[in-house]
């Protein structure tokens, strides 16, 4: 079957999509076909306006605060001199559902598996190590790094430590509630809440 240039033009754009290959992008353009023009609409509609969210100046977290800080930087209830260190939004999210951490975070991006940090990753450390200096006095009370407990988890772990060792009084790692090899994302509320607070 030949497939219409317009699906082709679909497929190339969403395959390049996490979680989404080539196969599954063809059913979701044949999916939208068929839902017709009126839900088509409300799709594009949906995408445009996530033209109107930024990430964080300080954590690079979502928003769409017109002062630049997310909900959470912009909180004056948090506690800004415990900064937790996740590699994804979703790792935030997971962390904000125990409702069992008070500080502030820095997303840095998906860790590589070769232990090295890309260029995005090194300048968001020096986004964060200039918000210490400027905001926190050049010392924050402690950084967590909560990186999934895998192998280039622990070695991306020991990397970000040698670089913030100097600017903060203590940095922790999350306990060990969570199993070797499994990820924060989808870590339940009850074993995350222990890995918050058996952090060491």
């Amino acid at each position: 079957m030949t497939i219409p240039e317009l699906i082709r033009q679909f497929v190339d754009v969403v395959s390049e999509l996490p979680g989404i290959g080539p196969r599954q992008a063809i059913r979701l353009a044949f999916y939208f076909v068929n839902r017709g023009k009126g839900f088509n609409e409300q799709v594009a509609k949906a995408v445009a306006s996530l033209q109107d969210i930024t990430l964080c100046k300080n954590c690079f977290n979502i928003t769409a605060n017109p002062n630049g800080l997310c909900d959470i930087c912009d909180d004056p209830k948090r506690d800004r001199e415990v900064i937790a260190i996740v590699e994804k939004e979703t790792d935030l999210m997971s962390m904000e559902n125990t409702k069992k951490f008070n500080g502030v975070y820095l997303i840095l991006g998906d860790l590589k598996k070769t232990g090295v940090l890309d260029a995005g990753q090194k300048n968001r450390i020096e986004v964060l190590k200039d918000h210490i200096a400027r905001d926190l006095g050049g010392q924050t009370k402690e950084i967590i790094i909560a990186f999934n407990p895998t192998t280039y988890g622990d070695i991306n772990s020991q990397i970000v430590a040698k670089e913030l060792r100097p600017l903060t009084q203590k940095i922790s790692r999350l306990g060990r509630g969570i199993p070797t090899g499994g990820e924060i994302e989808f870590a339940d509320e009850e074993t995350l809440t222990a890995a918050i607070e058996r952090r060491s």
